[in-house]
């Protein structure tokens, strides 16, 4: 089961690329940011950001997209462009034919640590522990794009349990 996370973003998206052959393995395949240049227009770091992740799907053909929800902050106008960049990571996956899952920054957190305020640098360290990797993921960008990808997959396993308890 291969399952990208994406850490959406206007001028940093950062994507996670993760195996799972199984329900407690995680193997890290690919991770990194996608981008904008600061001077662009939004309509072209969505088609920035679109095409990178088409991209990243054409090259790794990944089952499962898995994607962060918005933060509704303070800042109305920041929150819509973060919606817009969302959405061009959205139809990139739909695209493709890849099921995509969004999760909230919390549930990512507590999935990861067990405490659904943990800091960055926190989910640092645990998407580092799960992958077996030799030092920190960054940008943090990235590191949270694996922390999605992992997330899903401890989701969508459980969820393969329960439909196997199920159909039982």
């Amino acid at each position: 089961m291969r399952i990208l996370g994406i850490d959406p973003g206007t001028a940093v998206c950062g994507f996670g690329l993760i195996e799972s052959p199984t329900s407690n393995r995680y193997i890290c395949v690919d991770y990194g940011t996608i981008r904008s240049k600061a001077k662009q227009a939004q309509a072209e770091r969505l088609k920035n950001i679109y095409d990178g992740v088409a991209g990243i799907i054409a090259a790794f053909q990944p089952d499962l997209m898995a994607v962060e929800d918005v933060f509704y902050g303070h800042n109305v106008q920041a929150a819509l462009k973060l919606g817009q960049a969302r959405g061009a990571v959205i139809l990139a996956g739909v695209n493709a034919g890849i099921p995509v899952t969004a999760y909230a920054a919390r549930q990512v957190k507590q999935s990861l640590t067990g405490y659904g305020a943990a800091s960055k640098e926190q989910v640092q360290r645990m998407v580092r522990e799960l992958l077996g990797l030799s030092q920190a993921v960054s940008p943090l960008d990235a590191s949270d794009a694996l922390a999605i990808a992992l997330c899903h997959a401890q989701r969508w396993w459980t969820d393969q349990k329960l439909k196997s308890i199920k159909s039982k």
